[in-house]
């Protein structure tokens, strides 16, 4: 199995397009299932550069509805040309906005409205509980927030009629891949929380182990004392390696890294990570 990240905010080889957002391909034996489409660029010209062959992709999962992560669904689509399954929460399309002191409300949204994205192909499975992808990988469903130190941001929130509420973030789903050597957990943004996320890995797995966590954490914005939490919990459930990037912010991913040493992947566009699978 490989995992193929095609959009990052870094680029980690000449030649290839870094932008703020996530995508990364989850290759095992013969499906090809993409999770997230990046915010618009990338995906279509890093894929031409790395080899992918769009054409292959049968599953699309969306992480959550925020514009980083789906902006490049229209040009994805169009570059598959052929119906592809597209799994997220039913929240993924609602009206998400960020609110940032002193400034007006910002729309930071799927761009897109379902129609028009069915008219190219897309056939959604929108749903709040875990949805099986193959065998061995499924999405996480719904993360229950049971940390004391997992918040989700202040800025983040919804359009309710006329009024702005907190965004929930729901729709933040990871996918759980199971291998001979352990859970291997891809994150979209862990919106509610890393640690979160990989406690419920293991209660709907029933796999305590954990290999690899792949993505964005969301600890760029987090002080030093929650990232030190964040990596005792990850020692206490003993997760072997990690490969976070994106959200996950320069000062904790250089935590993360020292912490981890060689069993840290600075995860870049155009990185290709090999697992066993058998």
């Amino acid at each position: 199995m490989r995992l193929i990240t095609l959009s990052e905010n870094t680029a980690g080889q000449p030649d290839v397009l870094a932008e703020w957002g996530l995508s990364i391909l989850i290759e095992q034996k013969e499906r090809r299932i993409l999770m997230d489409s990046g915010a618009g660029l990338s995906v279509i010209k890093n894929a031409e550069l790395l080899g992918v062959d769009l054409t292959a992709i049968d599953t699309i999962i969306l992480s959550h509805g925020h514009y980083d992560h789906t902006g490049g669904l229209q040009q994805l689509l169009t570059a598959i040309g052929h119906e592809v399954t597209i799994v997220a929460h039913p929240d993924v399309f609602a009206p998400k906005y960020s609110r940032v002191k002193g400034k007006p409300e910002r729309y930071i949204g799927l761009p897109f409205d379902r129609q028009k994205l069915e008219d190219l192909g897309a056939r959604f499975i929108l749903s709040r509980e875990p949805v099986t992808i193959t065998e061995k990988i499924i999405t996480s469903g719904e993360i229950p927030m049971a940390t004391d130190f997992e918040k989700i941001a202040s800025s983040f929130i919804q359009k309710a009629g006329d009024v702005f509420i907190p965004d929930p973030l729901l729709d933040d789903l990871s996918v759980i891949i199971s291998t001979p050597l352990g859970l291997v957990v891809v994150l979209g943004c862990a919106h509610r929380g890393m640690i979160n996320i990989l406690r419920h890995a293991r209660e709907v797995t029933g796999q305590a182990k954990i290999h690899m966590v792949v993505g964005g954490s969301h600890l760029k914005d987090s002080k030093d004392e929650q990232v030190w939490l964040a990596i005792s919990a990850l020692n206490e459930m003993g997760v072997q390696k990690l490969a976070v990037c994106h959200c996950t912010g320069m000062p904790a991913t250089l935590l993360l890294a020292q912490t981890y040493g060689k069993d840290f992947i600075f995860n870049q566009t155009g990185s290709v990570i090999e697992i066993k699978d058998n």
